[in-house]
């Protein structure tokens, strides 16, 4: 619910509102191309005006992620630094233990995250694993935070037994478009992807699925990527939006930038494609700009991660989030 003050901007009308929160437009990549290529002021408008209709505006989800298994993964993924068939000079690390990761998510819950992701640099999990994970999510969910894990690919069996622990959202990433995939990875395809997202839903758990802007994909790459999140049988509780960070050693370390406009034109077709989601501001924000930042809040971005690694890449200060915040008028959630 939103507070009396709505700051002036009109809401959505009810109807527009409903059909989408509900689910039941199928956005084609014509009309999604459309709206991308508004007027910015009336994207932005119209982002901000749909973001209203469902969230309190002022408010932003705060995540922390934790790297529990660095390196040494056999996916070929052109943008990763964890790839071993990449020279990135990231080590290959066994599973953390269970204490040290949960001691990890007392820090977090401590210092204001209200989610807890937990990464693993894996194909998809082995059985000796997943006892091992079951303890962690069990022990995590005790302490009062939402979970989220990232371990490649599930099947059925994996999926079920990650929710019967108590997880909350699973993430699991398309990255670009059906399209343009294959020159993103070669070792699992687009279909796969989708499978594992069909095996969540399946579960019971909630879906967290985006992707990363500026692999040399093109606009329409990045539009498309948003309606096929949008088009499933129930959008991505949580999107996380990522700008490309380049690693050296990797096959994509020279891609060229996005631009900052076009980054926020595709945070705010989510926004708009996806109005009950989570948006998130994912990897990438260690190189935007405060103003860059404000522009994507503004734009219907109401969740970021927080601490200053990302994996191995890095992200800005705490300090430095405080005060973004502050000048912005933003509160945690």
């Amino acid at each position: 619910m939103l507070g009396a003050n709505d700051g002036g901007i009109k809401r959505i009308p009810q109807e527009e509102s409903q059909k989408v929160h509900e689910g039941t437009r199928t956005w084609t990549s014509q009309d999604a191309w459309a709206v991308y290529q508004l007027p910015f002021n009336d994207l932005l408008f119209r982002a901000q005006s749909v973001h209203r209709a469902h969230f309190t505006p002022n408010r932003v989800q705060l995540s922390r992620l934790l790297n529990i298994k660095t390196g040494g993964c056999p996916e070929d993924c052109g943008y990763c630094s964890q790839s071993s068939h990449h020279s990135t000079g990231v080590a290959a690390s066994k599973l953390m233990d269970a204490e040290t990761i949960v001691a990890e998510a007392r820090k977090a819950k401590a210092s204001g995250a209200a989610r807890y992701c937990m990464g693993a640099a894996w194909r998809n999990p082995k059985p000796r694993d997943m006892d091992a994970i079951v303890e962690v999510v069990g022990a995590v969910k005790q302490l009062g935070l939402e979970t989220c894990m990232t371990l490649g690919m599930l099947d059925r069996g994996q999926a079920g037994r990650l929710s019967a622990a108590g997880l909350d959202y699973y993430n699991h990433n398309i990255d670009t478009s059906e399209r343009y995939y294959p020159s993103v990875v070669s070792t699992r395809t687009f279909a796969d992807r989708l499978d594992t997202l069909s095996h969540v839903r399946e579960a019971g758990m909630k879906v967290c699925c985006g992707g990363i802007l500026g692999m040399g994909e093109s606009e329409q790459d990045r539009v498309d990527m948003l309606v096929t999140l949008a088009n499933l049988p129930e959008a991505p509780e949580s999107v996380p939006i990522n700008m490309l960070i380049p690693i050296p050693g990797t096959p994509m370390a020279k891609a060229p930038p996005i631009g900052p406009i076009e980054f926020v034109r595709i945070v705010a077709l989510a926004r708009i494609m996806m109005p009950a989601s989570f948006v998130r501001l994912s990897a990438g924000r260690s190189a935007m700009t405060d103003e860059m930042q404000a522009l994507c809040f503004f734009a219907g971005a109401n969740s970021i991660f927080v601490g200053d690694t990302l994996l191995t890449a890095g992200n800005p200060q705490d300090e430095a989030d405080r005060k973004l915040f502050g000048r912005l008028g933003l509160e945690a959630l």
